[in-house]
């Protein structure tokens, strides 16, 4: 419990390996629901049913003797949050279930029959006696239901999905900032303009904590830091000036490619990220495009086209909004180079993508005779 009028009923998920069956979890994942203490009871939002009945007991140990809760906040009708709605039903059928009008409509979807409900919009305030829940509308944050609520008695923000990231709770409280980069470009990332109307509908209000559905409760200085980072990428703007040297190498070739490149780079006192496509889990390789503001991609040709480590990170990229970078081309092919004209159209899909010249093309493995064109590759990121 960090308020003696809100309290912490989540539930960790250790032994989960991947989220949304695609993401690698090194450390699970959490399902955050909050018990908001005052003259009538609140839960805000549900657990995924994998944790339903640790989170329905924590409830039971969270109530007064013999009470129900008054009323059910759903943010979110995703599975990982609404998953345990039935159930909780069952054994609190009189609790009135609160939700925008998408989110009582998905309900009905989810085959979960309230008797109880309660429609909110945007603006509109829930009186608890003593805590009073101001619903914020947050469509497509990311699904067009999502609310947040904030609570000005406690000066906390309940956030719904975003400001959340990977792992357990309270993992990752002080260096939390990698695994919400991850969470937001592959969650969230394709809906920056929603992400920053939400942002403007909440600044009006003293936030000093914010209560995501998944992560640790942010505070203190971490709040201005979170609102700070996710202005920058629900605008997709560069957060670190730099170079994010990306390679798809099918024997080792097209590595030491980029591997030169790197090292050059950083001769010219460029901070440098490297990443093998092929070893690196592309949520965190999309994750790290969007941080910088610069990336070479350096690809083998392969089935007349490219490796595939290079055409799903490029896809991925194009599904998440990627956007107003500088790009530099490298292939290699042995008798018919097609890298090069397969990553050059894929990012031509994407908005305001300028693909710096010249593109490097090397035939099986580094010769010297490649340095004269390297160098006017190296000259044209540097600008």
């Amino acid at each position: 419990m960090y308020s003696n009028k809100i309290q912490y009923i989540g539930c960790d998920d250790a032994t989960l390996d991947l989220f949304e069956s695609q993401y690698p979890l090194s450390n699970g994942m959490c399902y955050n629901s909050y018990l908001l203490h005052s003259e009538r009871v609140a839960v805000m939002d549900g657990v995924d049913s994998r944790k339903t009945t640790e989170w329905l007991l924590q409830i039971q140990e969270g109530l007064p003797s013999d009470t129900a809760p008054d009323y059910l906040i759903v943010q979110h009708m995703e599975p990982d949050h609404s998953g345990s709605i039935g159930a909780f039903l069952a054994q609190y059928p009189n609790t009135t279930v609160v939700g925008s009008r998408a989110a009582l409509q998905f309900i009905q979807q989810f085959g979960y029959q309230p008797a109880h409900t309660l429609l909110v919009k945007h603006g509109d305030t829930l009186d608890l006696g003593g805590l009073t829940l101001h619903f914020v509308a947050a469509p497509m944050v990311h699904w067009p239901e999502v609310m947040m609520t904030y609570v000005p008695e406690e000066k906390t923000l309940f956030s719904a999905d975003a400001f959340g990231s990977f792992g357990v709770y309270g993992s990752y409280t002080d260096h939390w900032i990698d695994e919400a980069r991850r969470y937001y470009i592959n969650i969230c990332g394709k809906y920056g303009t929603q992400v920053a109307a939400a942002l403007s509908k909440i600044k009006a209000f003293d936030i000093q904590a914010i209560a995501p559905l998944h992560g640790c409760v942010l505070d203190g200085e971490q709040v201005q830091e979170a609102c700070r980072l996710y202005s920058i990428w629900s605008q997709y703007e560069v957060e670190r000036e730099g170079v994010l040297v990306a390679y798809a190498s099918i024997h080792g070739n097209t590595a030491k490619v980029a591997k030169r490149i790197a090292e050059i780079l950083r001769m010219n006192s460029v901070e440098v990220k490297e990443i093998d496509l092929c070893r690196t889990d592309v949520s965190e390789a999309v994750a790290q495009a969007f941080c910088y503001s610069k990336m070479v991609l350096c690809a083998s040709s392969y089935d007349a086209g490219v490796f595939p480590p290079m055409h799903v990170f490029l896809y991925k990229l194009g599904i998440k909004g990627y956007q107003s970078r500088r790009v530099a081309l490298v292939e290699n092919g042995t008798w018919a180079p097609s890298a090069g004209k397969t990553m050059r159209g894929m990012l031509e899909t994407m908005k305001d993508i300028q693909i710096v010249e010249p593109m490097l093309s090397i035939r099986s493995a580094w010769k010297e005779e490649y340095q004269t064109i390297l160098d006017d590759l190296i000259e044209a990121v540097l600008v």
